[in-house]
């Protein structure tokens, strides 16, 4: 008789501590709202060079400016401020960076004839839009998930990996307004 791993040890014994009972692990994943700040960076400083060379923006005073997630726009008049503000968008889509997040400010007249936009990416999850969330997967989500907030994130849970895949499937079809990842 050939010996076994286990064979050092008496009948009934195994190895670990305690009895082993059979458990299955709670699948979750978590739903974030987050963008990645260096794509943001990299849309701005493209727009700043489209800007920079394109005839329509010829001694129009078009300057972005960034701080963090706040990305602020001057240019000659509102016409213009409409294309600056077109080309950022376009430049933030190529980067991946979603405009569900994007909320604009007033526009307001600013020096030497000009007019000025601020634009605030926002990120994280409200707890109103988590309410929402959590209202949506009680609802309409698989039985047997759980859900809670954690911050500006909310944990997603189930016994079942299919169920929480239904959950992100069905949140991807919902439109809450805000960019979601998973996590």
């Amino acid at each position: 008789i050939a010996p076994t791993p286990d064979s050092h040890l008496s009948s009934g014994q195994k190895h670990g501590s305690g009895p082993q009972v059979p458990c299955r692990p709670m699948a979750s994943f978590d739903v974030v709202s987050e963008v990645d700040h260096q794509e943001v960076r990299n849309a701005v400083d493209q727009a700043q060079r489209e800007i920079a060379n394109r005839y329509e923006f010829k001694n129009t005073k078009s300057t972005i400016e960034q701080n963090e997630l706040v990305i602020t726009m001057h240019t000659a008049s509102e016409d213009r401020l409409n294309a600056l503000r077109t080309v950022l968008e376009e430049k933030l889509v190529k980067r991946k960076v979603s405009l569900k997040g994007v909320d604009y400010g007033d526009v307001q007249e600013a020096t030497q004839n000009t007019v000025r936009q601020v634009m605030t990416i926002k990120v994280g999850i409200s707890g109103d839009k988590a309410k929402e969330i959590n209202k949506l997967i009680k609802e309409k989500g698989p039985k047997g998930v759980s859900s809670q907030n954690q911050g500006e994130s909310i944990r997603v849970q189930s016994k079942k990996r299919d169920a929480l895949q239904d959950v992100i499937a069905m949140l991807k079809a919902e439109d809450i307004g805000i960019p979601l990842q998973f996590q």
